[in-house]
């Protein structure tokens, strides 16, 4: 098969490594100057600066595999530690090692804040979820399911997991999905509740890998080459000047649906409603650890503050924060801030070094969303987070969805 993957975030990156594992000829356009898509590195006055604060759990083993797959080594890139979802004081949950049911049990136990109100209360409702499977109609948002349970659970346990999984808030985000992702990482085997924060600049987990593997293996890789117009031969495809079996349109919602605009109208056309993303980076040289590299923040807009390397660098992010963008970044930036200063106030001196906001950073996951489908037209295919699939936006999510577009386009076409 020769195949043309448009786009070089996880996604597509997954989708050309897995083409080329199966003996596609495979060629791969960028349209920016470096992979990596919403999950990139780059540098400014000497510093590494990601976009935006992404996290792995232990529950993403296709993303893990794959950073094998091209010689990027998880455990040396990756921290990994038992999930911890504390306060600025340290109070909290803190899972421990063992079986993910044991170390959640054992987290709810050593919550200092919680009384036997809200352990009943949380255990009544694990029970019935367990008893649906960990499942529940379509329609449901979070809010619905949590229905019942004490307000300190839901604030300090339910809505912080809802936002770090979903990008969504609970009021509107689908419990269905959130099942999803708390019946990979409870019941997904050993460590899969683990929180995998990254040692390293987001470039070096996969992005860079992934190049230096699919260019060792021939693959023409093309950086800064925008595809502009899509059609459709007898038989196969074609983009620009390259023509051939398939193509997978592994950029974002919004550019796959400009391409796709003449070849698949009707899913050119898909409604799709995005959420944005917003981080702050404090500096402080000599400042403290925090209590967890990845503290809760209490109210809004900024829902975690972490701590990650030891180096004085503490990241604020704000996830579903589209409405509070409209007075601007520069006023949301100042919020956050001050936010975290006066809720850390050992951080009172910190410096804002750097600010960002992705206003399409993910689809929102709400109740109900029929996402588009993976299939377009026979040998044209989509990959990314937003597309129909099991996950919400995270990594793992464009991970599959690359690996699901190669696996339809081969059962469609074959290794031709």
């Amino acid at each position: 098969m020769k195949l043309l993957v448009i786009g070089g975030g996880w996604a597509g990156l997954a989708a050309a490594v897995r083409a080329v594992q199966h003996g596609a000829e495979v060629t791969l356009w960028e349209m920016a100057a470096q992979a990596g898509g919403r999950a990139r590195s780059w540098q400014a006055d000497g510093l590494w600066l990601d976009s935006g604060q992404h996290i792995l759990i232990g529950a993403y083993r296709d993303t893990l595999e794959l950073m094998r797959e091209v010689g990027a080594d998880p455990e040396a890139l990756l921290q990994r530690l038992p999930l911890t979802l504390v306060d600025a004081q340290g109070q909290g949950l803190r899972w421990g090692r063992g079986g993910p049911l044991r170390a959640a049990l054992g987290a709810v136990q050593g919550h200092t804040g919680w009384g036997w109100h809200e352990r009943l209360g949380l255990a009544a409702w694990g029970a019935k979820l367990a008893l649906r499977g960990l499942r529940c109609p379509e329609d449901w948002s979070v809010a619905r399911l949590c229905q019942g349970l004490p307000a300190s659970v839901r604030e300090e346990l339910v809505e912080p997991l809802c936002v770090a999984a979903l990008n969504t808030r609970m009021v509107e985000a689908s419990a269905q999905v959130f099942l999803r992702v708390l019946r990979d990482a409870l019941f997904g085997g050993s460590g899969g509740s683990d929180l995998l924060l990254p040692r390293a600049p987001l470039q070096a987990l996969l992005p860079d890998p992934a190049l230096d593997w699919l260019r060792a293996r021939d693959v023409n890789v093309e950086l800064g080459r925008r595809a502009q117009q899509l059609r459709a031969m007898e038989p196969g495809w074609a983009c620009d000047d390259w023509q051939g079996d398939a193509i997978v349109l592994a950029t974002s919602a919004q550019e796959a649906q400009r391409l796709a605009a003449h070849a698949a109208p009707d899913w050119a056309r898909w409604p799709l409603r995005h959420e944005a993303i917003a981080t702050v980076e404090l500096l402080l040289p000599g400042g403290p650890r925090l209590p967890a590299p990845m503290v809760a923040l209490r109210g809004a807009p900024a829902q975690f503050v972490f701590d990650i390397h030891g180096d004085g660098r503490y990241v604020a992010v704000a996830s579903a924060v589209a409405t509070e963008l409209g007075d601007g970044l520069q006023r949301l930036a100042e919020r956050m801030e001050g936010q975290v200063k006066t809720q850390l106030p050992s951080l009172h001196e910190a410096r804002r070094v750097n600010q960002h906001a992705d206003r399409r950073a993910t689809f929102a996951c709400v109740a109900g969303l029929a996402r588009p489908p993976q299939a377009l037209r026979p040998g044209l295919a989509a990959a990314g987070d937003y597309v129909h699939g099991p996950y919400p936006a995270t990594l793992e999510g464009a991970i599959r969805s690359g690996l699901a577009a190669v696996a339809h386009l081969l059962g469609t076409i074959g290794p031709t």
